[in-house]
């Protein structure tokens, strides 16, 4: 196994090629949406350029970022008289589509569907303008049937979906490995087992899978049930970093409203130093946004694991996208996407400068 990259590396980008309309964020449990117009923090103070600006984010602890900024009206307090509205979204390919019919401006997503995103609309679409989290994703298996690596060989070990993120990140394991499965079927060496994130606890209860790669929290849930962690991917990546949440923005919303996405993205840096600086009250806020929207927080042995294996960040981490970019055609899965431009990371370095902060690079992919 390289140690360099190579696990991730066609995370983001082989549905690009083949799946286009599958669910290729991080945590993606379906492709619905839920619409939240409430915030905690009313909108007041002078108003931007924007009336309202309509934001997505999944009900995911790597979208912690949106759930706490959301859940803690910190987003709103940046935009002053400006009304900050909420959408909830359980798929990628679902949120892309709320962003290009104008339905949502500026969301919170997986590298996969913003690649995916960009690529579609021949560089039209969005912008990445900002990082939120990453790591969160593990290889966690039943201790009494798998011991080490070497014994995935031979085994059922589940992955969310035919082409998705984690799907793809085993797949490229695996051959690292030297050993072969076929992509579209899922069999070989490996039976990879495309199961909803949903249902993989009880298909590991009941012994249908062995194990399963996966982001969380269904990681954690997984170890709640006796699992064991084997691999995290993040150990497989130069600073233990990639990224799993970027921010992205319709170019349209972009240059109509610069300053109302300046202060999303305000709001989105103070919400990480909030997080990082309180992580206990952050989680448990998370933790509450989360009931609000499911109907049940997690429950600490899930949640706490959960909570410490994801970083928040806002550095979009620009460089691990290139790599997983690269991976992905050289294995074959993808014709050389045309990248350049898929970032717009000026306005976020604006913010950081302003708050003291290091500023971020987009690893030569950012508009000209």
């Amino acid at each position: 196994m390289s140690a360099a990259r190579p696990l991730t590396t066609l995370r983001t980008i082989a549905v690009i090629a083949t799946l286009p309309l599958l669910t290729l964020a991080a945590c993606g449990y379906g492709s619905e949406s839920k619409d939240d117009d409430t915030s905690k923090v009313a909108a007041e103070g002078k108003k931007l350029s924007a009336d309202t600006v309509r934001i997505g984010y999944f009900p995911n602890l790597t979208h912690a970022t949106a759930l706490v900024g959301d859940q803690e009206g910190l987003l709103q307090k940046e935009l002053g008289g400006t009304k900050a509205t909420y959408s909830q979204f359980n798929a990628g390919p679902a949120e892309i589509e709320a962003l290009n019919s104008g339905s949502i401006d500026i969301g919170w997503i997986g590298p996969s569907p913003a690649i995916n995103g960009y690529s579609t609309t021949d560089g039209k679409g969005l912008r990445i303008i900002g990082g939120s989290a990453s790591g969160g994703v593990k290889l966690v298996v039943n201790p009494d049937k798998v011991t080490s690596l070497k014994d995935v060989k031979g085994k059922k070990i589940a992955t969310p979906q035919l082409g998705n993120t984690q799907d793809v990140a085993f797949l490229n394991w695996i051959a690292e490995q030297g050993w072969k499965v076929d992509a579209q079927s899922g069999k070989g060496d490996v039976s990879v087992v495309r199961t909803d994130n949903k249902i993989t606890p009880d298909a590991y209860k009941s012994g249908s899978i062995d194990g399963a790669w996966v982001p969380e929290p269904t990681a954690s849930k997984l170890v709640a049930e006796g699992g064991k962690v084997l691999l995290d991917e993040a150990d497989l990546w130069p600073d233990k970093k990639f990224v799993i949440t970027n921010i992205i923005v319709s170019q349209k919303f972009l240059a109509e409203h610069p300053d109302v996405v300046q202060a999303v993205l305000r709001g989105s840096v103070k919400t990480n130093t909030w997080i990082n600086a309180n992580p206990d009250k952050a989680k448990a806020a998370a933790n509450e946004k989360l009931q609000e929207l499911s109907g049940k927080p997690l429950p600490a042995d899930v949640l706490d694991p959960a909570w410490k294996s994801i970083q928040f960040t806002d550095d979009p981490l620009a460089s691990t996208l290139n790599t997983e970019a690269a991976h992905a055609v050289k294995a074959g899965l993808l014709k050389k996407p045309k990248l350049d431009g898929i970032y717009d990371l000026k306005p976020l370095n604006k913010v950081l400068t302003a708050e003291g902060k290091s500023t971020v690079d987009d690893a030569g992919l950012g508009i000209k």
